[in-house]
């Protein structure tokens, strides 16, 4: 298996069986992330250090303005796209085999999960998982605590509150919160 042929099934959003080769290419990648994020998380590095090891983690070069406070977690690495002046603070975890996309200037609070994962609800097929990307817009702000379920796309501009639950789409220029999150308010265009 090559990692373009695993990143193209999961975009596409197929589901990956429990034992199949697939799944045991995923656990092969969450290994090289365990070994990269425990180089990240166990000792102090420079900016330079830990966009180098974001670099190696991602498969991808990593902007110059991007910044992140560790720890930071992750069971595959691989299918994390970040734009340019992201702040990622210490305490979170992706789960991303299933895509994260992460636009510029955003701003990911302390300990927030982004997971792009479910189970198969079928318990005898509970093994299988089911793919799909969250999309994180420009100039979004998450607060410390929040978590962002499979699927989600959040807008330009949207701040997800501290501790909310998302499990809809968030528009631009809104801000949501709760569990699950509601909108509370919108802010308006700021370009």
């Amino acid at each position: 298996m090559q990692l373009s042929e695993f990143l193209a099934h999961m975009d596409r959003g197929l589901a990956v069986e429990g034992g199949s080769e697939l799944h045991d290419y995923m656990i092969e990648l969450s290994q090289e992330a365990l070994r990269i994020t425990a180089k990240l998380n166990g000792a102090y590095h420079e900016p330079a250090e830990i966009r180098r090891l974001m670099t190696a983690l991602t498969g991808r070069p990593i902007d110059d303005s991007f910044a992140m406070f560790p720890p930071f977690y992750t069971d595959c690495g691989k299918n994390i796209r970040i734009g340019k002046q992201v702040f990622i603070n210490s305490g979170c975890r992706f789960q991303d085999q299933g895509g994260i996309i992460i636009g510029d200037e955003a701003l990911i609070g302390h300990n927030v999960v982004l997971a792009t994962l479910n189970h198969d609800m079928d318990p005898r097929k509970r093994s299988t998982t089911i793919p799909a990307p969250i999309v994180i817009g420009k100039k979004v702000w998450i607060g410390a605590n929040a978590t962002v379920l499979p699927g989600v796309t959040i807008g330009d501009h949207a701040v997800i509150a501290a501790g909310a639950v998302v499990t809809k789409d968030v528009p631009a220029d809104t801000v949501v919160g709760g569990v699950p999150a509601k909108m509370i308010k919108t802010i308006g265009d700021l370009e």
